[in-house]
C-alpha cells in the first residue's frame, strides 16, 4: 500500500509540473496578422535600410545634377616678391613688378553641355525608379516571411493544444491501466506500455514547447522588435482555415511582378550606358565669366589703396579628336553589355514563369493534401472512438488502443502542419501572381 501511494504521489508531481510548464494560451489582445505586418513595414531593418537607401540615392541624385547649376568660387592670394623679375629691353635692363602683390580673383563657370551632366539628368529618373523598385520588392518580401512566421507561431499552438489533449487521454488510460493491473484483471503490460506512451508524450509536447521561444525570436528579429519587448498575438483558428482559400484570380501577368519592373528599369539603364558611351563623340561646351581685383604696391601698408580689376567672359569647347579608338570600344562594350542584360531579362522572364508554375502547383497540391489530411483526422477520431469503446468493453487489447490513439495524434498534427504549408504555398502564389500589395496589408493577406 505504501508503495502504490508513493507511486500514485509522484505521478501527481509529474502531472501539476507539467501544468507548471504549461505555456501561457496565446493573447486575445494581442497584434491580428495585419497589424503585425504593418509594425514590420515600418521597423523591419532590411526595409528601413531601402527606405535609407532610397534617401542615400534622392541625395546622390541631387548631388550630380547639382553640376548643370553655376559654380561660382572666389580666389584670395597675397605674395611678397623677394626677388623681381629683370628683363632686357633694348641697350637697358627693366624690372618688372613691385615688392608686394595681391589678388581677389571671381569666377563663374556654366555648364552647357558636357556627357556626365546629361547622364545625370537622363539617367535621375531611373535611378529613383529602381531605388523605389527595390523597396516595394523589400516590404513585399517582408509581408512573406512575416506571415509566415506568424503562421508557423499560431500553428505551434495548435499543436501544443493537440498535445495537451493527447496527455490528458493518455494520463486517464495509465490510471485505467494500472488500476486494472491492481485489481489482477491483466499484467503489467499494459500498465507499462501506457507509462511508455505517457513518457513519449511528454517528450513531444515539452520539445514543441521550447521550439515556441526561437520562433517568437525569429519574428521578432523579422519585424523589428527588440528582443526584449514583449510579443503577444492574436487569431482564430477559424480565420486560418479561411485563409487557406485563393480567392483572387490565377491569371498570370510580369507586369504585376515588381521584381520584373525592376529588371526592366536596370535594362533601360544599360540602354542609357551605351548612349553615354557615344557622347563621348560629342565636344563638351562651359561658358565662364572672371573678375580679378590686382593690388601692387612698393609698400606693404599701402598695398590696398588702389586696385586693377580685370574682367573677362567667354566660351569653351573641348574637342577631343583622338584617343587611341578608347571611345570606338566603350561604344562597342557597352552595346555588348545591353545585348547580355536583354538576353537575361528574357532569361528572367521565364524565371518568373516557372516560379509562378511552381507556386502554382505547390499550392495546389498541399491544399489537396490538407483536405485530405482534414478528413483522416475525422476518421481517425471515429476510429479512436470505436477502438475505445471495444477496449473498455475488453473486445480490443491495449494495444490497438495505443495504436489508435497514435495514429489519431499523427492525423491531428498532420492535419495542422499541412494547413501551414497551405497558407506558406498561397504566400508563394500570391507573390509569384503579383498579388501582395503592402500598401493594402487589410485586403491582400
Amino acid at each position: 500500500m505504501n508503495y502504490y501511494l508513493h507511486l500514485f504521489f509522484l505521478l501527481c508531481l509529474g502531472i501539476s509540473s507539467r501544468v507548471n510548464a504549461q505555456t501561457d494560451p496565446i493573447q486575445t489582445t494581442g497584434l491580428s496578422l495585419p497589424e503585425l505586418v504593418d509594425f514590420a513595414l515600418q521597423n523591419s531593418p532590411g526595409v528601413r535600410q531601402s527606405e535609407l537607401d532610397q534617401q542615400i540615392g534622392d541625395r546622390q541624385i541631387k548631388s550630380s545634377l547639382s553640376g548643370w547649376l553655376p559654380q561660382i568660387s572666389a580666389n584670395y592670394q597675397l605674395t611678397n616678391n623677394l626677388k623681381l623679375q629683370t628683363q632686357p629691353i633694348g641697350d637697358e635692363l627693366i624690372t618688372f613688378g613691385q615688392p608686394f602683390a595681391s589678388n581677389l580673383n571671381f569666377s563663374a563657370t556654366q555648364t552647357l553641355f558636357d556627357r556626365d551632366q546629361f547622364f545625370a539628368y537622363r539617367g535621375a529618373g531611373l535611378v529613383k525608379e529602381e531605388l523605389s523598385q527595390s523597396l516595394e520588392t523589400n516590404r513585399i518580401n517582408t509581408v512573406v516571411i512575416v506571415s509566415k512566421a506568424y503562421y508557423d507561431i499560431l500553428l505551434t499552438y495548435e499543436q501544443i493544444q493537440i498535445l495537451d489533449e493527447n496527455l490528458a487521454r493518455q494520463e486517464k488510460q495509465y490510471q485505467d491501466a494500472r488500476s486494472r493491473y491492481e485489481a489482477g484483471l491483466v499484467d503489467k503490460t499494459d500498465f507499462q506500455r501506457a507509462r511508455i506512451s505517457l513518457a513519449n508524450l511528454k517528450s513531444d509536447r515539452n520539445r514543441v514547447n521550447a521550439s515556441l521561444r526561437a520562433k517568437y525570436a525569429y519574428l521578432k528579429e523579422l519585424a523589428g522588435f527588440s528582443q526584449g519587448e514583449e510579443l503577444t498575438l492574436n487569431y482564430a483558428y477559424e480565420s486560418l482555415e479561411q485563409k487557406a482559400n485563393l480567392e483572387e484570380g490565377l491569371d498570370f501577368n510580369l507586369e504585376q511582378r515588381v521584381e520584373y519592373q525592376l529588371a526592366k528599369t536596370q535594362f533601360a539603364t544599360t540602354e542609357l550606358n551605351t548612349k553615354y558611351a557615344q557622347w563621348a563623340f560629342i565636344p563638351s561646351l562651359n561658358g565662364f565669366y572672371n573678375y580679378n581685383f590686382l593690388f601692387f604696391n612698393r609698400e606693404f601698408s599701402e598695398l590696398y589703396s588702389q586696385s586693377f580689376p580685370t574682367s573677362s567672359v567667354g566660351l569653351t569647347i573641348a574637342i577631343p579628336l583622338f584617343q587611341g579608338g578608347k571611345r570606338v570600344q566603350d561604344v562597342k562594350i557597352a552595346r555588348l553589355q545591353q545585348d547580355r542584360a536583354e538576353l537575361g531579362l528574357r532569361d528572367f522572364e521565364r524565371q518568373l514563369y516557372t516560379e509562378y508554375e511552381r507556386a502554382l502547383a505547390n499550392y495546389h497540391s498541399s491544399f489537396y493534401e490538407w483536405e485530405t489530411l482534414q478528413s483522416n483526422r475525422e476518421l481517425a477520431e471515429e476510429v479512436y472512438e470505436t477502438i475505445k469503446l471495444q477496449y473498455d468493453e475488453g473486445v480490443k487489447a491495449y494495444v490497438d488502443l495505443i495504436v489508435a490513439e497514435t495514429e489519431l495524434r499523427t492525423a491531428q498534427l498532420n492535419h495542422y502542419q499541412a494547413l501551414f504549408t497551405v497558407l506558406s504555398s498561397k504566400l508563394d502564389l500570391m507573390r509569384a501572381l503579383g498579388q501582395i500589395n503592402p500598401s493594402s496589408i487589410d485586403t491582400s493577406l
